[in-house]
């Protein structure tokens, strides 16, 4: 049974928009498009892969009079390149998209990131709109308007700030994700309430047998929550110059594993899930948070689990974070949790606290590789 969208309100220094979070969302998709983009006759442009495509496709154009032209391509970490970009790009411009054309992101965080790049660099700069149909995605990527692709040299590395005109989370569109998708997803909402939120990490501590069961509820009470908590720190600071960098709590090692393994043994959420385990034995070493907050955050996000293993070398885990974004002028930035829904910037972390808390990891992670 549908249920009436919760709404949370972006507001950046360069744009204002809604998130429509909720059952049912995507049966009146066409009607918002046509109230958001003041043009009848705008052409839309869904970028998807073959499997959302098979799986949701029909929901999506149930509400459309014509279809939007359908651009796919294949899933995973290893197609977020800028010769994906290029293609999508071209096949664009055969169809002739122009500048009033709308391009709209129906997938999980890669699809999402490379749509929004696409659309800030098409002509110059065309709008779209976020339709993410993975949790991870509906809590984190698909809103801020980050936008990128991956190098060789490290992720996420060629991008642009380029917002959505609005982003449509359709919790039904979860039902169908893999557990392992489902678990990974919720590590960027334990991450949330870890550095901003402790009423959300408090309901996902107390609620995880019905979160975890997809409970249409409480999915969209984490992912509402999850998402109020992003939009406040946008608010504050959309281009990631300081408070907004506490949104990659977990992110540095995460991001040093999956470059490590070629983005081929871990979801990103797992991967995020092992940095924050690694955050957070730096700052009990540190002794700047309780041993009793340290344990029930890594028992949180261990019960989120459980966490896949890896196989990699902790001194290249290090010497990967140096290409990390957040990285200015040799300086590495890292975040540290100082307790439950409260974190910081820290700019001191040496290349010997990292490497300890990454041997850590890694010895516990090859033993569940194994």
């Amino acid at each position: 049974m549908p249920t009436p969208p919760q709404i949370v309100t972006v507001t950046a220094a360069s744009a204002t928009y809604d998130v429509h979070i909720g059952t049912g969302v995507l049966a009146n998709l066409a009607t918002h498009i046509s109230a958001l983009s003041n043009n009848p006759k705008a052409r839309l442009f869904v970028v998807t892969s073959p499997e959302i495509w098979a799986l949701h496709g029909p929901t999506l154009t149930a509400s459309f009079t014509t279809e939007p032209t359908i651009l796919q391509i294949p899933a995973g970490e290893q197609h977020k390149r800028l010769a994906t970009i290029e293609r999508l790009a071209e096949e664009m411009a055969h169809a002739r998209a122009d500048r009033d054309s709308i391009l709209i992101a129906f997938g999980g965080g890669v699809i999402g990131d490379m749509t929004g790049f696409l659309a800030a660099i098409y002509m110059r700069g065309i709008r779209y709109i976020g339709i993410p149909t993975t949790l991870l995605a509906q809590v984190d990527s698909s809103l801020g308007g980050k936008t990128g692709c991956n190098l060789a040299a490290g992720k996420n590395l060629i991008g642009s700030f380029h917002h959505p005109l609005a982003v449509f989370a359709d919790i039904d569109l979860l039902a169908t994700l893999p557990p392992a998708e489902l678990r990974a997803g919720l590590q960027e909402s334990i991450k949330a309430g870890i550095i901003r939120d402790r009423a959300l990490f408090d309901f996902l501590d107390t609620h995880s047998d019905a979160v975890l069961a997809g409970d249409p509820a409480a999915l969209t009470e984490v992912v509402t929550a999850s998402v109020r908590m992003k939009a406040n720190v946008v608010a504050a600071d959309e281009r990631e110059t300081g408070e907004r960098m506490l949104l990659n709590l977990g992110h540095t090692l995460g991001h040093a594993i999956e470059s490590a393994t070629n983005y081929t043994q871990l979801l990103h959420g797992e991967a995020v899930a092992w940095g924050m385990i690694a955050a957070i034995e730096i700052a009990l070493t540190r002794q700047t948070i309780s041993s009793e907050q340290a344990d029930r955050m890594t028992h949180v996000i261990c019960r989120y689990g459980p966490l896949r293993g890896f196989k990699a070398d902790a001194a290249t885990l290090v010497a990967n974070t140096a290409k990390d974004k957040k990285s200015r002028s040799g300086t590495r930035s890292f975040i540290l949790p100082v307790g439950i829904g409260d974190a910081t910037i820290v700019r001191d972390v040496t290349d010997e606290e990292l490497l300890a808390a990454a041997q850590g990891i890694v010895l516990t992670a090859s033993g569940a590789a194994e």
